[in-house]
């Protein structure tokens, strides 16, 4: 899942961005209304989180402007607490107000509960190919009956090659939904994250559902 900080504050954008990443979220940040809105018509956001209080473009008008032609869910997480302020940001298309200070399990749950309100179709709780299983909402593999523990790099991987079973994909498609966008793409990441991924879950058993094609990328499917 895709986030899309649009927070002018450097600590706050910071707090957001670690306590997101480490929850399993890819996370990217706009320190602007006008980077904010340019970021969510060039990349397919899950989710936005938006201050009010922005340079160049306030964050009423970047609600407004994402509305017109998006159904992204949009968060609105404000100083901003008035129950005008709360009103005019539900009324103007967000789906939640969350008013800072805030406690960052309440933010959690709320991202949580959004995440379960798609407008496209519900992705299942349990995806699964061949006898490999991965539980979204308990974030735990299996082989089998043999649970598999994964990091958390290594379960949002897991997590796009199932969501994507038979597609190949390309290196530079697996950086750009696992890792933020500013990731230094020369790296051989994608290549280390593959390689310890199969270790886990396609070493120890006979068939095997991570493959190659080189040059190309990688796919995961059953085969016989």
């Amino acid at each position: 899942m895709r986030i899309l900080v649009i927070e002018d504050e450097p600590k706050t954008a910071d707090y957001l961005h670690q306590g997101l990443s480490e929850s399993g979220y890819i996370v990217d940040c706009a320190a602007t209304g006008a980077d904010g809105l340019h970021l969510s018509r060039q990349h397919a956001y899950d989710l936005v989180m938006l201050d009010v209080n922005l340079p160049l473009i306030d964050g009423w008008d970047v609600l407004r402007r994402i509305r017109q032609n998006s159904s992204t869910r949009i968060m609105m997480l404000t100083a901003q607490g008035r129950l005008a302020d709360r009103i005019k940001g539900l009324d103007l298309g967000a789906d939640d107000y969350l008013v800072k200070p805030f406690e960052f399990p309440e933010l959690l749950a709320r991202v949580r509960t959004l995440m379960r309100r798609s407008v496209h179709s519900p992705v299942p709780d349990v995806l699964r190919v061949a006898d490999l299983e991965l539980d979204q909402g308990r974030h735990r593999a299996y082989r089998g009956l043999q649970r598999i523990d994964l990091t958390t790099k290594e379960f949002a991987l897991l997590h796009l090659l199932m969501r994507q079973t038979g597609v190949v994909l390309s290196r530079t498609q697996i950086i750009s939904f696992v890792w933020d966008m500013n990731f230094d793409c020369d790296t051989n990441v994608v290549e280390v994250s593959i390689r310890r991924l199969r270790a886990k879950i396609d070493d120890p058993f006979e068939h095997k559902l991570i493959h190659t094609l080189r040059g190309v990328g990688y796919v995961l499917e059953e085969r016989e």
